[in-house]
Protein backbone atom coordinates (compact mmCIF):
# COMPACT_ATOMS: atom_id res chain seq x y z
CA UNK A 1 0.00 0.00 0.00
CA UNK A 2 1.23 3.30 -0.93
CA UNK A 3 1.18 6.02 2.29
CA UNK A 4 1.48 9.54 1.58
CA UNK A 5 1.90 12.13 4.44
CA UNK A 6 0.44 15.42 3.67
CA UNK A 7 1.39 18.70 5.94
CA UNK A 8 0.02 22.28 6.11
CA UNK A 9 2.60 25.17 6.52
CA UNK A 10 4.47 22.84 7.99
CA UNK A 11 7.23 20.00 7.53
CA UNK A 12 6.61 17.15 9.64
CA UNK A 13 9.93 15.78 10.92
CA UNK A 14 11.60 12.31 10.07
CA UNK A 15 10.54 11.00 13.56
CA UNK A 16 7.23 11.38 12.80
CA UNK A 17 6.84 10.34 9.30
CA UNK A 18 8.64 7.01 10.62
CA UNK A 19 6.14 7.14 13.29
CA UNK A 20 3.15 7.20 10.73
CA UNK A 21 4.30 4.74 8.75
CA UNK A 22 4.83 2.49 11.38
CA UNK A 23 0.91 2.92 12.37
CA UNK A 24 -0.25 2.93 9.04
CA UNK A 25 1.24 -0.68 8.03
CA UNK A 26 -0.93 -2.07 10.97
CA UNK A 27 -4.12 -1.13 8.70
CA UNK A 28 -2.40 -2.70 5.49
CA UNK A 29 -1.85 -5.83 7.91
CA UNK A 30 -5.10 -5.89 8.02
CA UNK A 31 -6.68 -5.78 4.75
CA UNK A 32 -4.87 -6.31 1.57
CA UNK A 33 -6.47 -5.10 -0.96
CA UNK A 34 -6.10 -1.22 0.38
CA UNK A 35 -4.56 0.96 -2.61
CA UNK A 36 -3.71 4.21 -1.13
CA UNK A 37 -3.78 5.89 2.37
CA UNK A 38 -3.47 9.25 2.48
CA UNK A 39 -2.56 10.78 5.96
CA UNK A 40 -3.16 14.97 6.33
CA UNK A 41 -1.54 16.78 9.14
CA UNK A 42 -2.42 20.36 10.46
CA UNK A 43 -2.20 22.32 13.31
CA UNK A 44 -6.18 24.23 14.21
CA UNK A 45 -5.12 27.18 16.43
CA UNK A 46 -1.34 27.35 17.34
CA UNK A 47 -1.92 29.16 20.53
CA UNK A 48 -4.39 26.59 21.90
CA UNK A 49 -3.84 23.22 23.25
CA UNK A 50 -5.70 20.00 21.38
CA UNK A 51 -4.53 21.94 18.44
CA UNK A 52 -3.13 19.07 16.41
CA UNK A 53 -5.25 17.78 13.84
CA UNK A 54 -4.72 14.36 11.66
CA UNK A 55 -6.81 12.85 9.22
CA UNK A 56 -6.38 9.43 7.70
CA UNK A 57 -8.17 8.56 4.16
CA UNK A 58 -7.64 4.91 3.29
CA UNK A 59 -8.99 3.84 -0.37
CA UNK A 60 -9.93 0.42 -0.87
CA UNK A 61 -12.00 -0.77 -4.19
CA UNK A 62 -15.69 0.65 -4.35
CA UNK A 63 -14.79 2.55 -1.39
CA UNK A 64 -12.66 5.22 0.50
CA UNK A 65 -12.22 4.98 4.34
CA UNK A 66 -11.95 8.49 6.40
CA UNK A 67 -11.42 9.42 9.61
CA UNK A 68 -10.09 12.76 11.52
CA UNK A 69 -8.81 12.73 15.36
CA UNK A 70 -7.33 16.03 17.22
CA UNK A 71 -5.47 15.88 20.22
CA UNK A 72 -2.63 17.79 21.79
CA UNK A 73 0.27 15.67 19.86
CA UNK A 74 0.61 14.44 16.20
CA UNK A 75 0.92 11.20 17.31
CA UNK A 76 -1.63 11.16 19.60
CA UNK A 77 -3.77 11.91 16.89
CA UNK A 78 -2.66 9.13 14.31
CA UNK A 79 -3.11 6.70 16.66
CA UNK A 80 -6.31 7.82 17.75
CA UNK A 81 -7.25 7.71 13.98
CA UNK A 82 -5.81 4.58 13.05
CA UNK A 83 -7.37 3.07 16.21
CA UNK A 84 -10.69 4.22 14.91
CA UNK A 85 -10.00 3.05 11.34
CA UNK A 86 -9.70 -0.49 12.68
CA UNK A 87 -13.22 -0.27 13.45
CA UNK A 88 -14.24 0.87 9.85
CA UNK A 89 -12.08 -1.65 8.67
CA UNK A 90 -13.97 -4.59 10.39
CA UNK A 91 -17.10 -3.26 9.21
CA UNK A 92 -16.31 -2.64 6.00
CA UNK A 93 -14.67 -6.63 6.03
CA UNK A 94 -17.89 -7.72 7.62
CA UNK A 95 -20.28 -6.12 5.22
Amino acid sequence: MNTIINTAKFKADEKLEKFIHDKVAKLDRMIDNATKCEVFLKIDKPESDNNKIAEIQLALPGQTLFNSKQANTFEEAVSDCVDAMKVQIEKYKNA
